[in-house]
């Protein structure tokens, strides 16, 4: 099939590259000129793991190609993906400013039929904005249907997820957009669910609130935890043995990040009071995701008694392991509550950094784990990058002038650590 993607980032660049894997004829397009020059070039914007090799193989295959150009975008597919941004305002809202003018290009530039899929996360009823959005602006009268196909990408295993998915679900109006979305999915063999629009645009705020719900759970339980010595994770493993429950997401620690989460918890919270409801568990959620974050930071003043002038060791920058993505990242307000108190910071992350110098103004970046730790009152966990859960602790703690690790993810042995001789310090591990 012909396909077009307008937006080229994260969900844009992943599902056009997979799709073109699929055999598909793939052309991804933003309004990015410096980042289509270097997306020609193989150059990824991006970490992604297998992203950069996945690109370049239906680059050279040309089943995928990239384009500053909507016209020539839109003109050469039938089947069209929205994947622009939809950054959060200042009132919680989704800006759909984005969305409306990729809907007018396409309008403009439409010389027959075409597919429209809303693949960027959006508010409820924003493919009937789309459609009549789209109907205003054609110059003719030629027919399109409007799909909602919401993405559940994961970063750090993104093209992992597009390829074996746990569904794909399908908001459509008529048979011919379900017989053309279904076909385009059919190579994957993959659950597929039809639903109308506006379900379907629900239901990725609603997946995405609910796992945010389970993190904002835990994070809360683990204060329980250390008042009556209890260990968050015994606790945690326990409720995920119930097939009810399940153990993904149950794992405490600094709270969640990331584009996805807040972003979308802020937009749902406002699309709720728009309709007149006011959901009090979403608010309850959000409030909770932000005290752990100042839950952490006192484990730390508490454990050095006095921040200023101490010098104190951050592994992990990006909001979750295996991505390069800083935004919402718990390490940055950590890292700029300590700078503020006075502390000097040595970091290191395997993949973030670069994107980091700019946002931690006098942090030390440093080549590894060791080098953070070297001369450090302190190591503060805060990703739980794999690199980190293998680390030489005979070497660290030789490195660091006090034995004082804080673990804000949870990822070692309280025991093992505290028989190496180092003061331990978890979330919700019975350490108080």
């Amino acid at each position: 099939m012909n396909i077009s993607i307008i937006g080229s980032g994260y969900v844009g660049l992943v599902s056009g590259a997979c799709f073109a894997e699929l055999g598909n004829h793939v052309i991804c397009a933003d309004n990015d000129v410096k980042k289509i020059s270097a997306l020609k070039k193989g150059s990824i914007p991006i970490y992604e793991p297998g992203l950069e090799e996945l690109v370049a193989s239906n680059l050279k295959n040309k089943r995928l190609r990239f384009t500053a150009s909507i016209r020539d975008a839109v003109m050469a597919s039938e089947i069209i993906f929205i994947a622009v941004g939809t950054p959060a305002l200042e009132n919680g809202e989704a800006d759909l400013t984005g969305i409306e003018n990729v809907s007018r290009d396409i309008a403009q530039y439409m010389d027959g039929y075409r597919l429209i899929v809303e693949k960027s996360t959006v508010p409820v009823e924003t493919c009937a904005w789309i459609k009549k959005t789209v109907a205003t602006y054609l110059k003719k009268k030629y027919k399109f249907d409007v799909v909602s196909n919401p993405e559940f990408l994961r970063e750090g295993s993104a093209i992992n997820d597009f390829n074996r998915p746990d569904r794909i679900v399908l908001g459509v109006e008529s048979a011919k957009a379900r017989q053309i979305m279904t076909s385009l999915y059919q190579p994957l063999n993959a659950p597929i669910l039809i639903t109308n629009i506006k379900s379907a645009e629900l239901i990725k705020h609603a997946s995405n609130a609910f796992l945010a719900t389970k993190i904002s759970f835990i994070n809360a339980l683990s204060r329980i935890c250390e008042r009556v010595g209890a260990d968050v994770n015994e606790v945690a493993q326990g409720m995920g043995l119930d097939n009810r429950i399940g153990r993904y997401f149950l794992h405490s620690g600094i709270g969640y990040g990331g584009s996805c989460f807040p972003k979308d918890l802020d937009a749902f919270i406002t699309i709720a009071e728009k309709l007149g409801y006011d959901f009090q568990i979403l608010k309850a959620v959000r409030n909770t995701n932000q005290e752990q974050k100042a839950f952490v930071l006192q484990k730390i003043k508490d454990a050095l008694w006095v921040i200023r002038d101490k010098t104190i060791a951050v592994l992990g920058l990006a909001f979750k392991p295996d991505t390069d993505d800083l935004r919402n990242a718990p390490s940055i307000d950590l890292i700029n509550a300590l700078a503020q108190e006075g502390a000097r910071i040595r970091v290191y992350d395997p993949k973030a950094m670069g994107k980091a110098v700019h946002l931690l103004k006098g942090a030390v970046f440093c080549k590894d784990p060791y080098q953070a730790a070297s001369g450090s009152d302190c190591l503060v966990v805060v990703t739980e990058w794999n690199e980190f859960k293998e680390l030489d602790f005979v070497r660290i703690k030789r490195k660091l002038k006090r034995a004082l690790i804080i673990d804000a993810r949870n990822i070692y042995d309280p025991k093992l650590l505290k028989e190496l001789g180092f003061t331990y310090i978890g979330v919700g591990r019975g350490s108080g």
